[in-house]
């Protein structure tokens, strides 16, 4: 079986250009190809997990990737999924953010002796001149079949910013950059950027009279078809300091039932043949099938060392809850108290259970809320310093743990 046929299998593709031509380049090892990954944040996130996945795939079937950061499309904001425009950001948080993914993409992709290229599209993008452009780029783009678009849709209800109009321009040079810089022959990305991916293939057939390609993959939806990588708190970042080991673990620990065996295939880089037989697997042994996802994307992302130790502590408290050493941990000092107590509400803010007094509120009266594994029914409730000289364990819901210390 070919890394086409593999991808296929693992449910993965979703459109492409030329299917005879892609499966010829990528089952021979001879696609260069990018994905792009603009830098909104100081950490990558799930949503970026599926991108990373099929770059480490296609290198090792002998592919060449290219992950190419938008240090320069950032400065415009993509579009696709929103219903508002995205908050601008200044050069230097984009900077920032830029060498915060450098260092997260070089624990995941081979970078080592050109076996890879790490570039950012500032580099080409914010030196073009704006009439140039118009006349070298924008004349070969339609703007009618530009507002056709998937991406531009639901922004377009609340009116389309031609900031963001510019998007698929600057996503379809950066291809053409790309081809003519590095020999980039392929573009693979998320569904929902099919559109801008057309263009770019186009904008290189009418200035170069040359083929280049392009493949989507499935976008990681949920069994209710929402995105995943979400969580009450915000989104389930790679960096450990933002999404701790535990909590990575335990999100993809959690995920439904009807989700476990796609994310396995999707995701992982265990055999089909082994992930069919956890596919048997029916009832309460699903969690089998889950405890296996958990493990092996914690052991991708931080390593077999943190994989184990999530997966350690996830057991003990899910078992005879005795083991609280890899529990998520929040130190308290004296000065966090008032008269010796403080609120249940201030107490599940500080230890970023919830967001707001609000939600913390709601909790407690929906009986959310334990403490050493008693209910918590008041929203008064203190918890004095002498309770927790000796620690506490605070319970959100039924698989929410987290322990509480004294400095």
């Amino acid at each position: 079986m070919g890394v086409y046929e593999e991808l296929q299998e693992r449910g993965l593709i979703a459109q492409v250009t030329d299917e005879k031509e892609i499966k010829e380049l990528v089952n021979n090892g001879k696609a260069v190809f990018y994905i792009g990954f603009d830098p909104t944040a100081d950490s990558l996130h799930v949503g970026h997990f599926m991108a990373l996945c099929l770059m480490k795939r296609l290198q090792m079937a002998g592919n060449k990737p290219i992950a190419l950061i938008g240090g320069g499309t950032a400065m415009i904001g993509d579009p696709s999924g929103r219903t508002d425009m995205r908050q601008m950001m200044t050069k230097e948080t984009i900077d920032h953010n830029v060498e915060c993914f450098k260092k997260q993409m070089s624990k995941f992709i081979d970078f080592s002796d050109e076996k890879a290229l790490l570039v950012n599209n500032a580099e080409w993008l914010l030196d073009l001149n704006y009439v140039e452009v118009l006349r070298d780029v924008g004349a070969h783009f339609s703007v009618n079949r530009m507002l056709t678009a998937e991406c531009y849709k639901q922004r377009m209800e609340k009116g389309l910013s031609f900031l963001e109009f510019n998007y698929m321009i600057m996503q379809s040079y950066d291809f053409y950059a790309l081809y003519k810089k590095y020999g980039c022959n392929m573009q693979f990305g998320g569904d929902d950027q099919w559109s801008n991916m057309l263009g770019g293939t186009e904008l290189i057939r009418r200035k170069l009279g040359k083929d280049a390609y392009a493949m989507t993959i499935n976008l990681l939806l949920n069994s209710e078809g929402k995105k995943m990588g979400k969580t009450q708190s915000g989104a389930v970042w790679l960096d450990g300091e933002k999404t701790s080991p535990y909590d990575f673990y335990q999100y993809w620990r959690n995920v439904d039932d009807a989700d476990a065996i796609k994310c396995l295939k999707m995701l992982t880089f265990l055999p089909l043949s082994e992930i069919a037989e956890l596919e048997k697997l029916e009832g309460s042994e699903i969690n089998k099938a889950k405890e296996v996802l958990a493990y092996e994307l914690t052991n991708l992302i931080h390593g077999e060392e943190e994989a184990k130790k999530a997966q350690e502590a996830a057991r003990a408290l899910f078992g005879a809850k005795s083991n609280t050493d890899n529990m998520p941990t929040t130190e308290f000092s004296e000065e966090d108290f008032t008269d010796g107590e403080i609120g249940i509400l201030d107490l599940l803010v500080k230890c970023s259970l919830t967001a707001s007094k609000g939600e913390g509120r709601r909790l407690v009266q929906q009986g959310g809320i334990s403490v050493d594994d008693v209910k918590i029914n008041e929203i008064a409730y203190k918890v004095s310093i002498d309770d927790i000289k000796n620690s506490i364990i605070i319970k959100k819901g039924k698989k929410v743990f987290h322990k509480v210390i004294l400095k």
